[in-house]
């Protein structure tokens, strides 16, 4: 097993349930065939969302790229981020390292890519993935458009809410009620695309397939880990692998 490297902390929460669902992905007899996950849980690196959508607070990428080093000098063989807009920064953790990132986001447009190909795709995470443009090009890569937030104050709460008290009752009608509006838009799949959001990502309903970028994740970091797999792979496996409940909306 290789060892993998997980920049945690944005959110702690949102971290730890990542390393829930990669425990829960391997079909483990003892101890020994889980996978080595290497964790910096930072809860201090800058806001995302003051720098990218406020311009203001301190850059978030020269934090990332030393978590980036630290991991590898730790050992890791990889790096994983359970935060979709941190992605924003990935670039600058790259410079910083010899080792691969796995690539939440470009494993979400593979994914998307699968579920309708040639359409839409809604993204149900921050109003910051726009901003930003953490997306675009990785969508625009699998021919694919963009359906924007219908409400994107009311995600903006939503992620702060479940930041500071955990999830609420109402999130999950808030969450269903805007990835409706995105299919009524046009989204031919809904991607979950805030790891605050992967706390209740069950529970989300749309009348077309919802994916949770969190999921590939896992799926890439246990290939990885087994397989020492190329990390331009897992995207391409992620786009032919449809779990159960995307199935059942296709």
């Amino acid at each position: 097993m290789r060892p993998v490297g997980v920049l945690g902390g944005m959110g702690p929460e949102a971290t730890v349930l990542f390393m829930s669902r990669v425990l829960a992905a391997v079909d483990a007899q003892d101890d020994a065939d889980h996978v080595p996950l290497l964790v910096d849980q930072n809860p201090q690196v800058p806001s995302r969302i003051k720098a990218i959508l406020e311009g203001r607070g301190e850059d978030p990428g020269p934090v990332l790229a030393a978590m980036a080093q630290r991991l590898e000098g730790a050992g890791a063989r990889a790096l994983v981020m359970p935060c979709n807009t941190a992605h924003h920064f990935a670039p600058q953790m790259r410079a910083a390292v010899d080792i691969p990132f796995l690539d939440m986001v470009e494993m979400a447009a593979a994914r998307a890519a699968a579920l309708a190909p040639g359409g839409a795709l809604g993204l149900l995470g921050s109003p910051a993935l726009a901003e930003a443009r953490v997306f675009d090009g990785p969508v625009a890569a699998q021919g694919l458009r963009i359906v924007p937030l219908a409400d994107p104050g009311a995600m903006l709460a939503t992620i702060r809410s479940i930041k500071a008290r955990g999830p609420q009752p109402g999130d999950v009608a808030r969450l269903s009620a805007e990835a409706e509006a995105m299919a009524a838009a046009g989204a031919g799949a809904i991607c979950i695309c805030c790891t605050e959001f992967s706390l209740v990502a069950g529970d989300i309903s749309a009348p077309v397939p919802v994916f949770d970028a969190l999921d590939l994740l896992v799926e890439a970091t246990v290939r990885f880990a087994r397989d020492g797999q190329d990390p331009g792979a897992p995207a391409a496996l992620a786009a032919n692998k449809m779990s159960d409940r995307e199935k059942e909306t296709t």
